[in-house]
């Protein structure tokens, strides 16, 4: 099962010629037209699943395209066989919920819970997916229960099974979310060094739409005029992508005011 947002299919030599091309896409921020490429095999449960995934990253990082992207999901939910595909469902289920009421466009928390809770008992604790949920756990814990504790713990296991099965994507943002708990409590060396491997990650994949929030992220730990040439540099990303994420174009106006980690 190809299954992009566990692993970001296309970034490695030997990925097939469409993995890489959605890949590609998908880190200029070109969501749809990677979505596209998959829509011929969208009622296999693999394909269907990973086109949902684009999709949802993309009201994640536009605040838009919701209806394209519960469409998606419910191909990828009806076309699920087996308690591993319909659990991954599920946990993107939970993740567009919660993407949802992190932006405040509805409050969908209870579903969030919900359809994470349901993907926790779909797949086993060595399940490909697993590092990821316990990832999307450890946000819901963080930013919409306010549990910063619990979203730690969830957020060490998923780095702990992204490094052993190899997810660099993932590890940005393990690195990343580790990184803004030790900021909040004042480890500024910690803080500084979990958002530096962040950024070299996404450096070297080119997850261009992924580089700006990560430039952000680590001015927030480092001391002028470093932070300031780190703004700069993310504001000239999202000016390139057209603006995107669209949750960063306000903070990226000078005198960047201190900002809260972004939700990627």
């Amino acid at each position: 099962m190809a299954y992009i947002a566990v692993s970001g299919s296309g970034t490695t030599a030997g990925d097939d010629a469409l993995q890489t091309a959605v890949w590609r896409l998908r880190s200029r921020a070109c969501w749809l037209d990677a979505a596209a490429l998959l829509l011929p095999r969208a009622r296999e449960a693999g394909p269907a699943l990973q086109r949902a995934s684009l999709l949802v990253e993309r009201c994640l990082y536009t605040g838009g395209g919701w209806a394209e992207a519960e469409d998606a999901l419910r191909t990828a939910e009806a076309t699920a066989h087996g308690d591993e595909e319909r659990g991954a469902a599920a946990c993107e289920r939970g993740h567009l919920a919660y993407v949802s009421t992190l932006l405040r466009v509805h409050d969908r928390t209870d579903e969030a819970h919900a359809a994470l809770g349901r993907a926790a008992a779909l797949l086993e604790p060595q399940a490909p997916g697993r590092a990821l949920l316990d990832f999307r756990r450890g946000l819901i814990a963080e930013n919409l229960s306010d549990s910063p504790q619990s979203a730690r713990g969830a957020y060490v296991r998923a780095h702990a099974a992204a490094t052993d099965r190899g997810d660099t994507l993932l590890l940005s943002s393990t690195w990343r979310h580790l990184a803004g708990l030790a900021l909040r409590n004042g480890e500024m060396a910690e803080a500084k060094h979990g958002f530096a491997e962040s950024l070299r990650i996404r450096e070297e994949l080119g997850y261009l739409v992924g580089t700006a929030p990560a430039l952000v992220s680590l001015a927030e730990a480092v001391a002028e005029p470093e932070a300031r040439r780190l703004r700069a540099e993310a504001g000239r990303l999202v000016r390139l992508l057209g603006g995107v994420p669209t949750w960063l174009t306000g903070r990226l106006v000078p005198p960047f005011p201190f900002s809260p980690p972004s939700p990627v």
